[in-house]
């Protein structure tokens, strides 16, 4: 069956088509591209047609690199489409590989939501066809990244069941921290654009405590307030004292939300603010329609010797499961200039982290 590429241009019309795929994305979102669009990449849309009917969708996010006539793509959690359907994925791959090569482009980068059988949770559906995705892959001269821009892993929350039945899932000491701080009288609020800067502040004062580099206001201003604007992010914000202690802020796209970003201040800690935050998020997430809350990045192992055990410590308490994903994986469309690319990269992101910069690819 033929497929046709289409390149799409309305907002609204290609969020439509992207949410009746099979677990669309945030990041392929019209709006992410539209923020990406601002920081120093551009972002085209294309939707895959066979038989009248959309069967994938894929944001391509695209970036010169300075001083040379070429470019990186990068899709990003995508694209979208159903990778159990081998033949499918084969004709979006072949499209992809033709657009890198067309922009002059070093490679493409894509890193759909695929998770390994066996280490992906019942409950999600996105797809345990990892190890077959990446058979087809290689076969077609794709290549594992050594550069993952996303979390590969992460740690997945089963929204459909009761509230009562999420509570007895999360670990003794989780409901007790959450009541802990019920006690307490810590309370949420929802955020607002107004609060951006409070929250900003927030998430300085963790990024120094934690030892992670973020990027300056302007950049994070455009991240939270477009989606808040929207609708498709939500701030809350956990008081103690009168005095605004700690926060998150939930993106929700589809049935699915994620918890991306949070922040709290070093004082009155030991209320654990956080654990009352996270419930009220997965109350709003249910409220909001969703079925699945992904918390957002977890390592290869879970070993307390890693640098997020006590991350990831956090979120298994709330009772989350581990997923294995894909990963992200390149097309090198120019395979001399990639192999260049592939061995400058690592020294120019250490060099970012000597600087205390992010990476900004």
């Amino acid at each position: 069956m033929r497929t046709l590429q289409v390149q799409v241009t309305d907002p609204g019309g290609w969020d439509r088509a992207l949410m009746a795929l099979p677990n669309p994305h945030i990041l392929q979102s019209w709006a992410w591209g539209e923020f990406k669009s601002q920081h120093g990449w551009s972002a085209a849309r294309f939707l895959f047609e066979e038989g009248g009917r959309v069967v994938a969708a894929a944001s391509v996010l695209q970036r010169r690199l300075p001083h040379l006539p070429v470019a990186v793509l990068y899709v990003p959690k995508g694209p979208a489409l159903d990778w159990t359907d081998a033949a499918l994925a084969g004709r979006v791959l072949t499209e992809l590989e033709r657009l890198a090569r067309s922009r002059r482009a070093l490679f493409v980068k894509i890193d759909p939501d695929v998770y390994y059988a066996g280490a992906a949770p019942s409950f999600s559906s996105r797809p345990a066809y990892g190890l077959e995705t990446a058979r087809l892959l290689t076969g077609r001269g794709w290549r594992f990244s050594d550069e993952q821009i996303q979390f590969r892993n992460t740690l997945l929350l089963d929204l459909t069941r009761s509230e009562q039945d999420l509570l007895a899932a999360m670990k003794q000491k989780t409901r007790y921290n959450v009541r802990l701080a019920q006690r307490h009288e810590v309370s949420v609020r929802p955020g607002s654009g107004a609060d951006l800067i409070l929250f900003y502040r927030l998430y300085t004062e963790t990024a120094q405590r934690d030892g992670f580099v973020i990027r300056p206001p302007e950049y994070y201003r455009d991240a939270w307030g477009r989606f808040l604007d929207e609708g498709s992010a939500h701030m809350l914000l956990a008081e103690a004292g009168g005095q605004v202690v700690a926060g998150l802020i939930l993106f929700a796209f589809g049935t699915t939300a994620w918890y991306v970003y949070g922040a709290s201040a070093d004082q009155q800690r030991e209320l654990m603010p956080n654990y009352l935050l996270q419930w009220e998020a997965i109350r709003l997430a249910r409220s909001l329609g969703c079925t699945l809350y992904d918390l957002w990045g977890a390592p290869e192992r879970l070993d307390e010797s890693d640098p997020m055990w006590g991350v990831v410590r956090f979120k298994l308490g709330l009772g989350g499961e581990l997923a294995r994903g894909l990963g992200a994986w390149d097309y090198p469309a120019n395979r001399m200039g990639y192999r260049l690319y592939a061995a400058a990269m690592p020294r120019y992101l250490g060099w970012q982290r000597e600087r205390h910069e992010p990476s900004t690819i």
